[in-house]
């Protein structure tokens, strides 16, 4: 059995992950909508990869017979005003959700709930990532982003991405 707190908090992280799912598909849209379908693409995979965490921290509880409490998924308010903007608007996300993954640790840590430390050690390396790659796409947009010839290139790269569902071993 886990400890309280820590099963409560990793409840909120996984009604997190949905509402980033929720939020990327959001940002697809938009891009689509633009006329940058490679952007789409790259965010309609975030969102995957954002339910797949969801789903990696439910079965996390699960294997620990912890109840999973799932909320309702309040509709994405990010404005768009700017395909640069959304970019920024993501970074600034990952690094909420990555402040939210510290403070579950942080707990865990505290009650000396070493397995559950282990078990979160993936996600802090995932959000170092995901961090890195919004900064990385913001810097390239930043460079290329006012030539059209360039963006066009910047969106054709990101339409060629693919999804690679996580191989974490719970």
């Amino acid at each position: 059995m886990l400890n309280h707190e820590v099963t409560a908090l990793i409840n909120k992280q996984i009604n997190a992950e949905f509402y980033s799912a929720y939020l990327y598909l959001d940002f697809s849209n938009y891009y689509y909508h633009e006329g940058l379908d490679g952007f789409g693409n790259w965010f309609k995979i975030q969102a995957q990869e954002e339910r797949d965490h969801a789903t990696l921290l439910i079965q996390y509880l699960q294997n620990n017979g912890e109840t999973i409490t799932l909320e309702g998924i309040k509709s994405p308010d990010v404005p768009k005003e700017s395909i640069g903007h959304v970019l920024h608007e993501q970074l600034k996300h990952e690094q909420y959700v990555t402040s939210l993954i510290h403070n579950i640790y942080d707990v865990a840590h505290s009650v000396k709930d070493f397995r559950t430390m282990q078990f979160l050690d993936w996600f802090v390396k995932e959000q170092g990532e995901e961090e890195q790659n919004a900064e990385t796409l913001i810097k390239r947009f930043d460079l290329f982003g006012e030539d059209k010839k360039a963006l066009y290139m910047l969106d054709s790269e990101l339409s060629a991405r693919t999804y690679n569902p996580p191989s974490l071993v719970l």
